[in-house]
């Protein structure tokens, strides 16, 4: 059994359904890897003001999949998941918020 649960919020779902076949198949293991462990080597923790939850990155290539970890209910909330350049993470607390 997984130690997380793992929530895509809808318009996440969206970006994820919407990427070519093979960033979205390693975004899908990468997503569904998060269960087990929600802070993996390759991930970043990213500085979000305001926000209670513990915001962090995972970088596939030039994608980024942007989540937040909630300790207290044993949750990972994927809030999107965007490609860099040109994406500068300012609208990180808002995505957040969204969960």
């Amino acid at each position: 059994m997984s130690a997380y649960r793992v929530y895509a919020i809808p318009p996440a779902w969206r970006e994820i359904r919407s990427l070519p076949g093979h960033v979205r198949q390693r975004v899908r293991r990468a997503v569904d890897a998060l269960a087990d462990d929600p802070r993996p080597a390759q991930s970043k923790r990213l500085e979000a003001r305001g926000v209670g939850q513990e915001a962090r990155r995972i970088r596939l290539g030039d994608w980024r999949i942007l989540y937040a970890i909630v300790e207290g209910d044993k949750l990972v909330g994927v809030v999107g998941v965007r490609k860099r350049p040109p994406y500068d993470y300012g609208d990180l607390a808002a995505l957040l918020g969204q969960l």
